[in-house]
């Protein structure tokens, strides 16, 4: 079975205050979106698409693939103005794969023994997702800012990535999700992750794999000061 990862480093990072993309941001001595191409570099999958912003391919390729000697990275490849586009560009590019984990650049901290469960899953049920159990209490809001309903948070979930398929399988859901985009926006749906297309196109379940609290997005300022505290924590214990 081959696998490939799409690693989408294609976000302005208009939340992070800089006007430098978030995922070229310094951490600790190299760009941000190094540190996950650093384990795909390292586990069992076989090739890598990075997504990067429109323009930016040169630089992709010459300043963060060649520099820091990224040899899985098959092609750089230019976003879209959604994440869903820039999911459908990269996945043109995995046509021959078995299976396609689908990642956010911006969580510099994803384990391999984390893909290698998400490997496992995606084999027996064909579309399987990172995934941590929620520490806070959750609540719906009825619109107006009052709590309507408190759900288990037993049975809570929050999302991370990577997100894993079927590569065919996925690769159908998202020519279909772009033939009905107009639809779909015109109705008020905005798609906010693979799973959910899946679920639209396939009526494919994925299976939540216990990932680890590390896995952060970086989002904000405050992201990168615990990024900044979680590889310290990494080397003193190395």
């Amino acid at each position: 079975m081959k696998n490939i990862a799409i690693v989408l480093a294609g976000g302005s990072g208009r939340r992070m205050g800089s006007d430098r993309p978030k995922q070229y941001m310094d951490l600790l001595g190299k760009p941000l979106i190094c540190y996950s191409l650093e384990t795909f570099e390292a586990s069992f999958v076989d090739a890598v698409i990075l997504v990067c912003i429109p323009g930016d391919e040169d630089f992709c390729r010459k300043e963060i693939v060649d520099r820091y000697g990224f040899k899985k990275v098959k092609a750089v490849v230019s976003g879209g103005r959604e994440r869903y586009d820039s999911v459908y560009n990269g996945l043109k590019e995995t046509e021959g794969f078995d299976h396609v984990f689908i990642h956010d650049g911006a969580r510099p901290f994803v384990s391999e023994h984390t893909l290698e469960r998400c490997l496992h899953y995606v084999e027996k049920y064909g579309a399987a997702v990172a995934a941590v159990r929620a520490k806070d209490t959750v609540k719906i809001e009825n619109g107006d800012g009052f709590v309507e309903q408190s759900p288990d948070r037993s049975k809570v979930w929050m999302m991370q990535t990577p997100q894993v398929f079927d590569r065919d399988m996925i690769a159908d859901c998202y020519e279909k999700l772009k033939r009905d985009e107009k639809r779909l926006l015109d109705a008020g749906v905005y798609i906010t992750d693979d799973t959910m297309v899946a679920k639209m196109y396939a009526d494919a379940d994925a299976k939540l794999v216990e990932s680890s609290y590390d896995n952060i997005k970086i989002t904000t300022e405050t992201d990168m000061v615990i990024a900044e505290a979680i590889l310290k924590k990494r080397s003193k214990e190395e």
